[in-house]
């Protein structure tokens, strides 16, 4: 039986003054098992974000608990890494060398450091712009470095916001591809969220979505398309209406 990763208990997070602010989660509840591929779909505003940060630590919750391994999250950790719609890198290094840049902090020796980057270059095919500075490279190049940076530091938990929504279609669906193929080899447990529903179906094991705000879960639905995914085929496509008209009958729902 698998085990349980990460486990959200009745989640909320409000933003300003009671009375006067905003709810962004009310009451919460969500369990990943370890190794999922777990896409979260909702309005925008719905708390998916806020929900992510939370799970990193980089925002503390209002109320409610969320744990991994058993473990209550108090704030960043190593097990837990995460990457934002922005590339994010460093401009005045290279990207060998912002791939690099969190075994320099964990002060892994230099050899080491070198095997490992030049297993994540060749990983995200990018052995030939190892010296290339981030504006030398397209934006789907930047996101590959970003992604090494990410992995090299070998996370339990992978905690990706819209990685992919600044890129154009076509670089978005093969990055997509290469998210999948390395999650494949290692299992590790994904929470990713989107605005795509193409992009959730494509990518997860399961998919949940959200209530407007404040976010609850309205659905929570397994994928069990065999891979690799063809958007095409007709089961994709029926899934894609039924997504599609559940998040369409919440953004058009009144109070």
């Amino acid at each position: 039986m698998t085990r349980v990763k990460i486990a959200a208990e009745k989640i909320v997070k409000r933003f300003g003054l009671v009375g006067d602010g905003v709810t962004a989660l009310d009451g919460l509840d969500l369990t990943v098992p370890e190794g999922q591929f777990l896409c979260i779909l909702g309005p925008s505003g719905c708390g998916k974000s806020t929900l992510l940060f939370i799970a990193a630590g980089l925002e503390k919750a209002t109320g409610g608990a969320i744990y991994v391994d058993g473990k209550l999250i108090t704030g960043p950790g190593r097990e837990r890494g995460m990457l934002f719609q922005q590339f994010a890198l460093f401009p005045w290094r290279t990207a060998r060398q912002n791939i690099e840049f969190g075994l320099e902090i964990q002060k892994i020796y230099r050899e080491e450091r070198w095997a490992r980057t030049q297993r994540w270059l060749k990983i995200m095919h990018l052995e030939e712009f190892a010296d290339s500075f981030p504006h030398q490279l397209s934006g789907g190049m930047q996101q590959r470095v970003a992604i090494a940076r990410l992995l090299i530091n070998d996370p339990d938990i992978l905690l990706m916001d819209e990685p992919f929504a600044a890129l154009d279609a076509q670089t978005r669906a093969l990055l997509g591809e290469e998210l999948v193929r390395v999650w494949q080899e290692s299992r590790r447990t994904v929470l990713f969220v989107t605005h795509s529903v193409d992009e959730a179906i494509f990518l997860s094991d399961r998919l949940i979505i959200m209530t407007k705000r404040p976010g609850r879960i309205k659905a929570d639905l397994v994928i069990d398309l065999p891979r690799p995914r063809d958007p095409a085929s007709d089961d994709f496509n029926i899934l894609r209406r039924e997504v599609t008209r559940l998040i369409r009958s919440e953004v058009s729902a009144t109070d």
